[in-house]
């Protein structure tokens, strides 16, 4: 059994009530539970929240909310891992053991039902394995610097600013939209940890609301271009 589940607490401080703000028209959570369905690769798609608002509309749109998430894990330090190793826990105890677990942010509205099956497929070869999606820094991150008190640049590392860009290796961050589990991994402990790569175009970490009219941009041209 292959299970999804979408973290969406109730309070959101950047962005009130980010998880069901409407993105384009439709609240963001929704593009997350679209895309688990369109993927058709779960016997179950869950919401784990505490709000009984985002409850309503994850119901509306086709996913499940079988609990509501307990207030030790809602607050603003809990990780994600706790988060999708409670739902799944859940899923054991009350429906049956899952095999797979996948975690799908509620505001990833660039994430797409191929990429949730290809990575899926990486997955399938590892017994206690962990997938994380993954996109590229759009700058060599060797070439960062910081500002000190009298905002005087300070590279972090001054021995690659004389480096050409094209001469420095590639760094990658977290895409900030889903992870894989074999059950396993997630409860006792990872083997092995894959990567899956995304285009940095579809990808957008949303925090702020410039973070969201960005988003909105973004996704309205990637949406005329698939109707070109």
């Amino acid at each position: 059994m292959n299970i999804a589940i979408i973290p969406a607490r109730g309070g959101s401080k950047r962005i009130p009530k980010k998880n069901i703000k409407k993105f384009l028209g439709k609240p963001i959570i929704a593009y997350s539970i679209d895309a688990a369905h369109k993927s058709e690769l779960f016997d179950k798609i869950i919401v784990s929240t505490d709000n009984e608002e985002i409850a309503q509309l994850a119901l509306k749109f086709g996913a499940e909310v079988p609990f509501l998430r307990p207030n030790e894990l809602a607050d603003d330090f809990t990780g994600t891992t706790p988060v999708v190793r409670h739902a799944a826990q859940w899923v054991e105890q009350n429906i049956a053991k899952p095999d797979n677990i996948c975690c799908i942010y509620s505001t990833a509205p660039f994430v797409q039902a191929q990429a949730i099956k290809d990575s899926f497929t990486m997955l399938a070869n590892l017994s206690k394995g962990h997938i994380t999606a993954i996109t590229s820094f759009s700058f060599p991150i060797q070439r960062a610097f910081k500002l000190d008190k009298d905002n005087h640049p300070i590279p972090f590392y001054p021995e690659y600013m004389p480096c050409r860009s094209q001469d420095l290796e590639d760094a990658y961050h977290d895409a900030g939209q889903f992870y894989w589990w074999t059950y396993d991994a997630l409860i006792n402990g990872v083997s092995e940890h894959k990567a899956y790569q995304l285009p940095p175009y579809l990808v957008q970490d949303i925090d702020t609301l410039e973070d969201w009219k960005r988003a909105e941009l973004m996704y309205q041209v990637l949406s005329q271009e698939k109707s070109c």
